[in-house]
C-alpha cells in the first residue's frame, strides 16, 4: 500500500510503517505540534509516516461527548500539515457524503469499524480513488474482511488496507486475534490498531476506558507476527484529550517504543 503513496518517506526502509497523530482534531497548534514531534522521530528511525486525526467524531457514547470543531476547519488544519510537512494525511468518514469532501483534503480515507459492512461508504470512498483503509469490526471474524476488500477492488480501486483493532469480548473488552494477522494479508495489508485494541467500551459513565500501559505489549507483538504498519493514537497529555484519552499513548513516550518496535521487526525479518 505504502508504495503507492507518492508523498510518504522512507519507502526503501525495511521497517513497518506507521499511522499515528491524535484521535480527534482539536486544533492546529495542537494537530502541528504532534506532526513536527512525530515526523522527527520517524525520519530518525527510517518510518515511513501517515498523520492521522479525526475532523469529526460521529461515534460517541453520549450527546454532549465531543464531536468535531467543525467539518471545514478540521479538515483544513489536516491539509496544512500535509503541505507543511509534505506528508500523507487520513481521517474518517461516516456517511457517504463524507468521502468526496475529505477527499480534497486527505490522502486515505478510513472506514470506522462499525461501519465496515455499509456498502454504499465503502464504494463512496473508494470511488474518490483516495487510498482506503478498512477497520475490521469488533463483531467481524478475520475471514470476513475480505468481502469490504472486493466491494473497494470490485469499484476499481486496488489501494486497500485493513486495520485490525481488536474483537468484542463480552460487553467492555476487546481481544486481539494475532492469528488474524496473517489470514487477512491474503486479502490486504494488514495495519495494527495498537490504541483502539486497548479500549474498554460500553462504561457506565458514558466514557470509553482503556488500558494503555498494554501498548508496548500489543505493538510488540503485532510486529513480531508481521504486521504491514501499526496505527497508534499519541497526544501530549492524553488524560485531556477531548476524545479517547483513555487508551491514547503520551507523546513523550513514543520515541522509545518506536525505538523498541524497530528492533523487533529488524529480528524477524
Amino acid at each position: 500500500m505504502i508504495q503507492n503513496i507518492s508523498n510518504i518517506k522512507h519507502k526503501d526502509s525495511s521497517n513497518f510503517f506507521l499511522i499515528a497523530g491524535p484521535c480527534a482534531i482539536e486544533n492546529e497548534d495542537m494537530a502541528m505540534r504532534i506532526a513536527e514531534r512525530v515526523i522527527t522521530i520517524t525520519d530518525k528511525l527510517n518510518i515511513p509516516y501517515v498523520f492521522k486525526g479525526s475532523f469529526k467524531k460521529a461515534n460517541r457514547s453520549r450527546i454532549d461527548s465531543f464531536t468535531g470543531i467543525g467539518d471545514e476547519t478540521a479538515l483544513k488544519i489536516l491539509r496544512k500539515v500535509g503541505e507543511t510537512f509534505d506528508v500523507p494525511t487520513t481521517t474518517d468518514i461516516h456517511e457517504p457524503f463524507h468521502a468526496d469532501m475529505a477527499a480534497e483534503y486527505v490522502d486515505i480515507l478510513q472506514i470506522p469499524a462499525f461501519l465496515v459492512r455499509q456498502t454504499d461508504l465503502v464504494v463512496a470512498a473508494a470511488n474518490t480513488g483516495k487510498h482506503v483503509t478498512l477497520k475490521k469490526g469488533q463483531f467481524l471474524s478475520p475471514e470476513a474482511m475480505q468481502f469490504p476488500v472486493q466491494k473497494v477492488t470490485d469499484s476499481g480501486n486496488s489501494n486497500v488496507a485493513i486495520i485490525e483493532r481488536g474483537t468484542m469480548l463480552g460487553y467492555g473488552d476487546l481481544v486481539v486475534d494475532y492469528r488474524g494477522i496473517p489470514v487477512m494479508q491474503n486479502y490486504a495489508p494488514v495495519i495494527l490498531d495498537v490504541t483502539h485494541s486497548l479500549q474498554q467500551p460500553n462504561q457506565a459513565s458514558g466514557v470509553t476506558g482503556g488500558k494503555p500501559e498494554l501498548i508496548e505489549t500489543i505493538a510488540k507483538a503485532g510486529i513480531a507476527v508481521g504486521a504491514d504498519g501499526l496505527f497508534i493514537e499519541t497526544h501530549p497529555d492524553p488524560k485531556n484529550a477531548k476524545s479517547d484519552g483513555a487508551n491514547m499513548l503520551q507523546l513523550d513516550l513514543l520515541e522509545g517504543l518506536l525505538e523498541k518496535l524497530v528492533r523487533v521487526r529488524q529480528a524477524v525479518i
